[in-house]
C-alpha cells in the first residue's frame, strides 16, 4: 500500500479555490442572519397575540439554534418554529401504538387524559379533546387530538394576523393571512424580511422527558464536548403531530443542539457543512430546480463523521474537512442507507422519493474532480487537476452494506487515502487503515 497521500504540488491553488468559496458564503451569513431575526421577530409578535387569545398555546423565546442554521446553509428550506401546548406532559397518559415505527424509531402514540386527574381541564375542551368511546381503557376519559390543536392553532394565526396588521404591530406587505397553509402535520406561513422570504412551519409541541439510549452511549462521546450530550439529553423529547389522531417523537431541536456543541470545537466542521451545502444547491439540486439532499440529511453527514473522525488535526484543514464529509454521504448514497444519528435503524433515505443513484454521480464527480464547482468567479478558472478515483471506488463504497464492521475509522481513513486527502501521521492509524486495505485486497482476490 502507498504511503498516506501528502500535499500535491497544485495544493496551493486547491486551498485557495475552498477558501475563497468558503469566504463567499460566510460574506452573506450576516445579512442572512438580519433577514432571519427580522422574519422572526415578526413571527413572534403574531404567536404573542396568539398566546393572548388562547394562554395554551405558549411562545418560546429559549431557542436560538434556528438563526445559527438559517447563517450556516444557503438552502432556502422551510424552518420548523414550534408551538408548545401549555400541558402537564407527565400528568398525561401515553398510549403507544401496537406496531411500532419500522427501523428503531419509536412508536407513535395517543396523548390521553387519565380520569379525575385535575388541571388538565383546559386541554378536555371539544376543540382539542376527543371523549374516548365506551369500553376501553377505563382510566382514560379521552386523547388530545392532534388534528383538532392544528385547526384551533390555525384560527388562531389567522386572528392575530389580522389583529397585528390591524394595530401596526408588524411592518405592512410583511406577513398576509391567506400565506397561511395547512400541511399535513403543520402550518405553513410565508413571512417577507426585506426582498427575502422565509418559510417557517409552525407545528404544535407537547415537551416530555424521556430516556435517548443514543445520547448516553458511549460511542458517540469521543465526538463531542465534554457534558455536551447529558445537556442534551436532560432536554427530553418533542412530540408533534404524526397524523390526525396520533404523535411522534421529533428529534429536530436535539440533532440541533449537538451541532451547535460542534462549533465550540476548533477547526472546519461547520465550515464543511456550509460549503456543501452550497454545492447541493447550486450543482447537485442545479438551483433547487431538482429534488435532492436536504441540510438536515448533511446534517447527519456531519454528525456522523464527527464520531467517526474525532480527533482535532481531522478538522485542521478546509479541504481535509470537506472530504470527511463526502467519504460519509458517497457511502450512504452507494449503500442507500443513511441512519438517523439517534436511531441508526431508522434509514433516512428510505421512501425519501428521490434518485439516489443519481445523486451518488453528483456527488462522486465533485468529489473526483471539486474544482468545477469551486470556481465562483472568472478569475478562478485554470486547469483541473486528475480525477482523484477510479471506477473501482464505488464498491469500496457499498462494504459497510453487507459487513457493518466496516462503519469504522480506519474504514473511512482508507477512502480518504483513496481521495488523495489522508494526511494524519498517527501510526495507530494509519495501521489500522492499511490492514482495511489487505482485508479489501485478499476480498478482491478471493472474488476474481
Amino acid at each position: 500500500m502507498p504511503a498516506p497521500c501528502l500535499f500535491a504540488p497544485d495544493m496551493t491553488e486547491q486551498l485557495s479555490l475552498w477558501h475563497h468559496y468558503l469566504l463567499a458564503i460566510q460574506s452573506r451569513e450576516s445579512p442572512r442572519v438580519q433577514d432571519y431575526q427580522r422574519a422572526e421577530n415578526i413571527l413572534l409578535t403574531v404567536l404573542e397575540r396568539a398566546h393572548a387569545l388562547d394562554p395554551r398555546f405558549l411562545v418560546d423565546y429559549s431557542r436560538d439554534l434556528e438563526a445559527f442554521q438559517f447563517a450556516l446553509r444557503s438552502s432556502e428550506e422551510a424552518l420548523d418554529v414550534e408551538v408548545p401546548l401549555g400541558v402537564d406532559a407527565e400528568a398525561l397518559l401515553v398510549e403507544e401504538s401496537e406496531a411500532t415505527e419500522p427501523g428503531g424509531v419509536p412508536a407513535l402514540c395517543r396523548l390521553g387524559v387519565l380520569r379525575e386527574t385535575s388541571g388538565l381541564e383546559p386541554w378536555m375542551t371539544d376543540d382539542v379533546f376527543s371523549v374516548s368511546s365506551e369500553g376501553r381503557d377505563e382510566r382514560c376519559s379521552g386523547h388530545i387530538v392532534p388534528s383538532k390543536v392544528l385547526c384551533v392553532l390555525k384560527d388562531l394565526l389567522v386572528a392575530a394576523i389580522v389583529h397585528c396588521k390591524h394595530h401596526s404591530l408588524i411592518p405592512p406587505g410583511s406577513l398576509n393571512a391567506a400565506s397561511l397553509k395547512e400541511g399535513e402535520l403543520h402550518l405553513s406561513l410565508l413571512v417577507s424580511s426585506g426582498w427575502r422570504k422565509i418559510r417557517f412551519n409552525v407545528v404544535p409541541v407537547v415537551r416530555k422527558k424521556h430516556r435517548l439510549p443514543a445520547l448516553e452511549g458511549a460511542q458517540l462521546k469521543p465526538g463531542f464536548p465534554e457534558g455536551a450530550l447529558r445537556r442534551v439529553a436532560s432536554h427530553g423529547v418533542d412530540l408533534v403531530p404524526a397524523d390526525a389522531q396520533r404523535w411522534r417523537v421529533s428529534t429536530g431541536y436535539l440533532l440541533s443542539r449537538l451541532l451547535g456543541a460542534l462549533g465550540s470545537f476548533p477547526g472546519h466542521r461547520l465550515d464543511s457543512l456550509s460549503i456543501l451545502d452550497r454545492v447541493n444547491l447550486e450543482s447537485w439540486r442545479g438551483g433547487s430546480q431538482s429534488p435532492g439532499l436536504t441540510f438536515d440529511h448533511l446534517k447527519t453527514v456531519l454528525l456522523w463523521a464527527s464520531v467517526l473522525f474525532p480527533a482535532t488535526e481531522d478538522w485542521a484543514d478546509l479541504q481535509g474537512s470537506v472530504y470527511r464529509l463526502l467519504v460519509v454521504l458517497l457511502c450512504c448514497l452507494a449503500t442507500r442507507n443513511l441512519p438517523h444519528f439517534l436511531y441508526p435503524e431508522h434509514n433516512l433515505l428510505q421512501d425519501s422519493g428521490l434518485d439516489l443513484g443519481a445523486i451518488y454521480q453528483r456527488v462522486e464527480h465533485f468529489a473526483s474532480q471539486p474544482e468545477e464547482s469551486l470556481r465562483i468567479h472568472v478569475t478562478h478558472l485554470g486547469h483541473s487537476r486528475p480525477p482523484r478515483i477510479d471506477n473501482g471506488v464505488k464498491a469500496l463504497l457499498q462494504l459497510p452494506a453487507s459487513d457493518p464492521t466496516y462503519w469504522t475509522t480506519a474504514y473511512f481513513d482508507f477512502l480518504l487515502d483513496k481521495f488523495q486527502v489522508f494526511n494524519i501521521q498517527d501510526k495507530d492509524r494509519i495501521s489500522a487503515m492499511q490492514n482495511i486495505f489487505q482485508k479489501t485486497k485478499t476480498m478482491g482476490n478471493d472474488n476474481s
